[in-house]
């Protein structure tokens, strides 16, 4: 029998929470867990840290459109991954009845860096949401303290004279501090070296500004995307 190491018993916890399990496996996990106290705490401890996503946002019912475009994005990210494993997490229905339209698009984006072998877990996930309507527009990852992925969830159109400004604000700074402009559409990593470490709640926004930015180092156009950190590691 092979003893299982602390890493490899949260790996499957997180995998068998986002159900991205074989059915094999999952039904394997199911049989352990009246008997295996530590695997149970570590499936709890997921889906707690999952749920806590749900305080994002205010619950709505998701746009029928929504989950075309989740799996439009989870194809791009890992196109090799099969169709039955994406879908198996809509399926979910315990852990996703209930769960906000940002809040799902974030546990999903976090299911595809987990199966995604070289890139390491995240412990801060952001999820970016147009205030008006509170669709998901974009996913901010953070797999250590000094960097972050911003992740677009879709395409948004700009017009030509203008540009998205991306900006940050942890509880007890004087004010947000730009982080740089964002490309629609395209992916951004932002180094965190000249800023403080993440905290939990850090707040995180995307703003309409001219094309070079904000002439005053401080938002100033209308604000297209927002949203804050939680800690899911």
């Amino acid at each position: 029998m092979t003893t299982e190491s602390a890493q490899e018993r949260d790996e499957l916890a997180s995998e068998y929470v986002l159900g991205t399990l074989s059915a094999e496996d999952r039904a394997d996990v199911q049989r352990r867990l009246p008997t295996d106290p530590e695997l149970r705490a570590a499936v709890d401890a997921w889906e707690r840290r999952l749920l806590d996503m749900t305080d994002l946002v205010e619950p709505l019912q998701p746009s029928p459109h929504l989950w075309p475009r989740i799996e439009r994005t989870l194809q791009r990210q890992i196109p090799s991954l099969p169709i039955a494993a994406k879908t198996s997490w809509w399926n979910l229905l315990p852990l996703w009845r209930g769960l906000s339209a940002a809040g799902l698009a974030a546990t999903l984006i976090l299911g595809a860096i987990l199966l995604t072998q070289t890139t390491p877990k995240p412990n801060y996930l952001v999820v970016l949401v147009a205030p008006q309507d509170k669709a998901p527009g974009w996913v901010i990852q953070a797999s250590n303290s000094r960097e972050i992925q911003l992740i677009p969830l879709g395409v948004v159109e700009v017009p030509a004279d203008k540009a998205l400004e991306f900006w940050t604000k942890a509880d007890g700074w004087q004010g947000p501090v730009s982080l740089g402009l964002v490309k629609p559409g395209q992916a951004l990593s932002v180094p965190l070296d000249k800023l403080p470490p993440l905290q939990p709640n850090q707040l995180f926004e995307l703003t309409l500004e001219g094309a070079n930015g904000s002439p005053i180092g401080k938002p100033t156009g209308p604000i297209q995307a927002i949203g804050r950190a939680v800690k899911v590691l």
